[in-house]
């Protein structure tokens, strides 16, 4: 589908007027890219919200307000509008503010699947590897393959925290244990567990949309008969017990679930959780410990751990 895109880059004093003005024209819906947005986000007391950013965000850079309609005779209409709130605005706008616009024609064919070229084959341990659907890959001998179609909203399994997450469902998986995923996505750990031999898999997310994701992944790898998704949340109960449960989420959601996990592992079970930035990690095994559970290991990689756990006394 083609579609206008009109750009208008702006000092970040002028949002406010700008989009004031748009809004006077009757164009109530734009993107605006605003690098003190990202400041305040930062410096924001809800920890929860963020693990890790990209420094690059509060590089210096103007603001930008977006503006998108599709082709036709109404994106006429609409840049003229857009025009109009432009030339509204650089009249209250302080001395020397420069706004400058510009307009093309764009086609979403540009942007939808160009995310794929980026994600290949990998292996993600030893023996397991993960190949998008997209892509071809003859495994060698003693290779576990998880074809994988994550959709733009969730990923495809290759960062260093589903790295070692996975790593630790190997060493304390069975074919004879159950295993639960909390907070599954796009399913990759479960169908890791099965790919270990394990026949008893449940996954939980409180995201309908990860849960479709996840149950389309499974079939795709053939594994419906033994993995089950559902949509749940383990701070409100599930109606599921595991051996092994396994968490790749963030430091801040392992801390506020990790007092709902014991009643759900079976006796001697184990807790991975991942997905924890390692400046965090002292927070997430005080929080662990709080609830009963004793360390079993921590590994690291990279900025990130993942923490295997067992409720007792260490």
């Amino acid at each position: 589908m083609k579609y206008y895109e009109i750009k208008i880059s702006i000092p970040s004093s002028e949002v406010e007027n700008l989009s004031n003005s748009l809004i006077i024209e009757g164009i109530e819906t734009f993107e605006v890219d605003d690098i003190e947005v990202a400041r305040e986000i930062l410096s924001s007391k809800k920890t929860f919200e963020w693990d890790y950013y990209d420094e690059s965000l509060l590089e210096e850079h103007d603001a930008c307000i977006t503006i998108y309609t599709e082709d036709g005779k109404e994106a006429e209409a609409t840049v003229e509008q857009v025009r109009k709130a432009v030339r509204s605005a650089e009249k209250q706008a302080k001395q020397g503010s420069s706004f400058n616009m510009g307009v093309r024609l764009a086609d979403d064919a540009e942007w939808k699947d160009q995310w794929k070229k980026y994600f290949k084959p990998v292996h993600i341990t030893d023996s397991i590897v993960i190949r998008p659907s997209w892509e071809q890959y003859e495994a060698a001998a003693g290779e576990k393959v998880i074809e994988i179609d994550p959709g733009m909203a969730f990923g495809t399994g290759t960062h260093a925290t589903t790295r070692m997450c996975i790593e630790l469902i190997e060493k304390y998986l069975t074919p004879e244990s159950s295993f639960m995923d909390v907070g599954c996505g796009s399913g990759i750990l479960s169908i890791a567990a099965g790919l270990c031999g394990c026949r008893d898999i449940s996954g939980f997310d409180i995201d309908p949309d990860a849960v479709r994701v996840a149950r389309e992944n499974v079939d795709q790898n053939g594994m419906s008969n033994y993995i089950r998704i559902f949509e749940g949340d383990v701070t409100k109960g599930v109606p599921r017990t595991a051996d092994v449960i396994a968490a790749n989420l963030m430091a801040e959601i392992i801390i506020s679930i990790c007092g709902s996990i014991p009643s759900c592992l079976n006796k001697n079970g184990v807790f991975i959780s991942s997905g924890i930035i390692t400046e965090k990690r002292d927070q997430v095994v005080s929080a662990l410990r709080d609830v009963g559970f004793m360390i079993l290991e921590i590994r690291e990689e990279e900025d990130w751990c993942a923490i295997a756990a067992r409720v007792g006394n260490e």
